[in-house]
């Protein structure tokens, strides 16, 4: 059996810090250029330099992201700034065109490529060739099947790796290479920089009759017809592991610490109970599938891993997620009284329960029955996000843990 790694996002050293004590084996971020998330937070220099440390100290490895479908001056770009990966040292970068590929190579011989999936990547062929150029790994198109997969996985070299999206939000268009958004706001999906407009309610306006709306009814759901559910298969983890994929991706480089924790967590468990013993990934699935719907997410679909799917089983007919749990934060340090330090990320009161999340898959109710300000004034409730207070988490809690609270 091929050794399966859990591969997940980070868009901030929080977050990256998150998914290594939350059970991944690995991680991909991106700098302040050259990647697909400008809206994501993403890394300086220094900043990618401290999660590599972390990262490498727990024994996991972090992928950087070049992936842009580059023009000529960001060719002329990347040298330095693949100069300045080479110093840092990061497992792997993630790169899609070909331009930026060779530059790579040169400037960076000796560290590992990935190709992304937006080089669109459906058939054995293309694997080979990008292996023969001396890619380690190549990401599956969101396109491809189970099938699909397993034969390019019998048709590649042994050590040839295979990576494929397994969860997350699913893009309206083939592999991730849309134009709505430059068409539309100006902003090229691209270069990083995508406004989701697939996201956005349509209606219908007629040439000569301007200002009159109808809406646009694919069925009785409503006018989300771009909208797409998100992927989920923690469902099959058999069947994904059987296939021969190497790397499990999650989506989510512009998601929070809790999200992070939630996913990984999830996907952790259920690949270690499924090799430990399948009967146990059997016996545990409600636990796992549980626990991922008090994350953030939209209505889960398996995406095209069973084949085409059907537009009953696509189509997301609302533009905000489903959330049922709020992220409060994690405690950063804790005093010599044993009063945890959070930097709130939203309003809790004493009085209010809230849940610790622990990494082997406990979750740890306690009543918040003191909080106090950095100076130790006593406090009901700290009313602004991004302020620090402190709270009695009576010794449940480690740096670290992420908390969270149940919506009402």
């Amino acid at each position: 059996m091929r050794k399966t790694e859990i591969l997940m996002p980070a868009g901030s050293l929080e977050v990256l810090k998150t998914d290594i004590r939350y059970g991944a084996d690995a991680v991909y971020l991106g700098g302040d250029a050259f990647g697909l998330r400008a809206g994501a937070k993403n890394f300086s220099l220094e900043e990618m330099k401290e999660g590599i440390r972390f990262a490498h100290a727990a024994n996991v490895k972090v992928y950087v992201t070049a992936n842009i479908l580059a023009r000529d001056e960001d060719i002329d770009d990347a040298e330095g700034y693949f100069e300045e990966l080479r110093s840092i040292g990061p497992d792997a970068v993630l790169i899609a065109d070909p331009g930026m590929f060779m530059t790579a190579k040169r400037v960076m011989p000796e560290m590992e490529l990935h190709i992304s999936t937006q080089a669109n990547n459906t058939n054995s062929a293309t694997f080979n060739f990008w292996y023969g150029l001396g890619a380690k790994r190549v990401v599956c198109a969101r396109e491809l099947s189970l099938a699909e997969i397993k034969r390019i996985r019998k048709s590649i070299p042994e050590d040839a790796e295979i990576e494929a999206f397994v969860h997350g939000a699913m893009c309206i268009s083939y592999s991730g290479r849309c134009l709505l958004s430059t068409f539309m706001t100006g902003r090229e999906a691209n270069k990083g920089m995508c406004t989701h407009p697939c996201r956005w309610k349509y209606t219908l306006m007629e040439e000569k009759r301007p200002g009159e709306y109808f809406p646009v009814y694919e069925n009785d759901r409503g006018t989300y017809i771009f909208n797409s559910r998100d992927l989920c298969m923690i469902e099959h983890i058999p069947e994904l592991i059987e296939t021969g994929i190497d790397s499990l991706k999650v989506e989510g480089r512009m998601k929070t610490a809790l999200y992070a924790a939630t996913v990984a967590r999830a996907y952790r468990m259920a690949v270690d109970d499924f090799k430990k013993d399948p009967e146990l990934y059997k016996q545990n699935l409600p636990v796992y599938t549980s626990e991922l719907e008090k994350g953030t997410y939209r209505d889960y679909t398996t995406g095209f891993f069973f084949g085409r799917p059907t537009q009953e089983g696509q189509i997301y007919d609302n533009n905000t997620y489903k959330k049922t749990y709020t992220y409060l934060g994690y405690p950063e340090e804790f005093t010599k009284e044993g009063l945890a330090l959070i930097t709130q990320k939203n309003k809790f009161s004493v009085g209010d329960t809230i849940e610790i999340m622990k990494p082997d898959g406990r979750n740890i109710s306690v009543s918040i029955d003191r909080m106090f300000s950095e100076n130790m004034e006593e406090i009901e409730s700290c009313p602004h996000p991004g302020q620090r207070f402190l709270i009695d988490l009576k010794g449940e809690a480690e740096t670290g843990d992420i908390l969270r609270k149940e919506d009402n």
